[in-house]
Formats: C-alpha cells, structure tokens, sequence
C-alpha cells in the first residue's frame, strides 16, 4: 500500500540568490517544488542547508510557502547554498558559491521510500557538482519510477560523462537552446532544433525532451512527435525561475493525463507569468495564470 502523499519529489539545491538590491529564496528544485503546489501537485523537497541563520530563514520560507521540511537535512560543517546574482538588463547570471550544504545530501532509506513511491522524480544536473550529492541522486534514480531532468549548465559546475549518466537515467529532459547548442557540439548533432532533439532521443533512450527558447516560447519531442509553441508576450520584471515554473506547469498538465499541445502551452503560460513579476516564487493563485497570459 502507498501512503507516500507525494506526488512528486524535488531533488537538488535550495539556497539565497544575493541580488544587487534583493535577497531572494532560491534553487531550482525548490522553485520546481513550490510551483507544482501551487497547482495541486503536491511535492516534496530533498536538500541540505546549513546549521546557521540564513539555513533557518530558508525553513521559515519553504514552511511558510506550504512545503514539507522533514526530508531537508541540516549541515554542521558546511554553509547554506548562496548565489551571487548579477542583472543585465532583464537577465541574469550567477556566482554559484561551493562547497555548500547542498553538495553533501545523504542518502537514507528513508528518503529512498519516499522516491520510489511517488509518480515524479525531479532533479537537475547542478545538484551533481559534488560527489557526495551526486552519489546520493545516483542512489535514489535507482528506485524512482519516473524521472525527470532539468539540466542546469553552469561554468564550471558540470562533467560530461556525470550529465551522460544523468540523461541515460532520465524519462523526461528539459534544457535550453544554449544547453541545447553546447549538447550539439559535444556529439556533432546535425540540423535544427527538432533534428538535434530527435538523435538526442534516440542515443539516450528519452520519452520526451523539451526545449526552452525564453520569450520564443519551447517546443516538445515525445515518442518522435515534434510540437512547439511560440509563447505569450509580458513586461518582463526578472527572468529568474521562469524556466522553473515552466516545468512545473508542464507536469502538473501531464499528470492530469492533458495532451503534450495542452502541456507546453500551460507551461508557457506559467514561464510568462513568473517572468512578469519579481522573484521565482512569487505568491500567486493558480486562475491568476490563465487570466493573467492571454
């Protein structure tokens, strides 16, 4: 009998984004997480942080946002996750600091039952930067039923043949053009958007890949079908967790059984609406969305 009330687990970073004028909650998984509640999905988080003020203002945060702690382990050796963010424009890039709490999750038994018991296993490649992390998600890919890869390709915070591991374990792949390009020159993938996302399929055995194109909107791969979406136009506030929430929106729409058309324009709609408001996790009821992105 199942009594895991998780439909999705989220694994990987949770830390502060340092802005120039901001402190904001931040990390992949844990803004993946967020959102998937948001839309009644209800998602676990997996991390670390430390044993230090900044680690307790981020429990405070995710409790307050309606996230389960029980399976955030706390550090004595090691700082919670920062990033130091810098904004061109309506972009951003980052100073990811290591080692911090987050590059040492352990694995337990535990945190195993609570995987291979929910439908979604949700993790990125920057989680994969330390061994001791990187071990634990090996470990637990190894009993979660469904899994789905948000890579995350940050300088110098990746190996080739650990992201090869990855995409070989994976079900579902989510990346960006950029992520997309730096993939195609690894292998010599030939052609477009849709030719490389198709061998890319085919070499590591993917159900579906999805590719982000930021304000161009994405497009799906799923068994061979190509769809694409051209996306929704907004005043953009900041661009960080927009892809986040994209992915969100997309699973929360596959786990209501909708078609990939219905799915990628969903998520879509989510990028959008995050993108035109400050922050990754910004408060928000969920018909906000389709009123909002028309």
């Amino acid at each position: 009998m199942n009594n895991n009330p998780y439909t999705a687990v989220c694994f990987g970073e949770i830390l502060w984004d340092i802005l120039p004028d901001a402190r904001l909650p931040g990390g992949a998984p844990m803004n993946v997480a967020y959102h998937l509640n948001h839309l009644q999905v209800p998602a676990a988080m997996i991390s670390r942080i430390g044993n230090d003020a900044p680690g307790e203002e981020l429990l405070q945060f995710i409790s307050s946002r309606g996230l389960d702690t029980d399976y955030i382990q706390k550090d004595e050796v090691y700082d919670t996750g920062t990033v130091l963010a810098t904004l061109s424009g309506n972009n951003a890039s980052y100073e990811i600091i290591q080692p911090v709490a987050w590059d040492f999750i352990q694995y337990s038994m535990p945190l195993q039952k609570l995987v291979s018991s929910a439908e979604y296993f949700i993790f990125g490649s920057l989680v994969a930067r330390n061994e001791r992390s990187a071990q634990t998600l090996f470990e637990l890919l190894e009993s979660a039923p469904y899994k789905v890869l948000d890579i995350n390709l940050r300088k110098p915070h990746y190996e080739k043949k650990v992201l090869e591991y990855l995409m070989q374990h994976a079900d579902i792949l989510k990346l960006n053009t950029d992520e997309l390009q730096l993939l195609g020159e690894w292998y010599g993938l030939p052609g477009g958007e849709n030719e490389q996302m198709q061998v890319l399929q085919e070499r590591f055995h993917l159900n579906t890949i999805i590719t982000t194109r930021g304000d161009r909107g994405a497009s799906v791969l799923q068994n061979g079908t190509y769809v694409e979406h051209p996306g929704f136009k907004v005043q953009v506030a900041d661009t960080i967790g927009s892809g986040d929430a994209f992915l969100a929106g997309f699973i929360s729409r596959i786990i209501l059984r909708r078609g990939i058309p219905e799915a990628l324009e969903f998520a879509c709609k989510m990028g959008a609406f995050v993108a035109g408001r400050h922050g990754a996790c910004p408060t928000y009821d969920p018909a906000e969305v389709e009123k909002a992105i028309g």
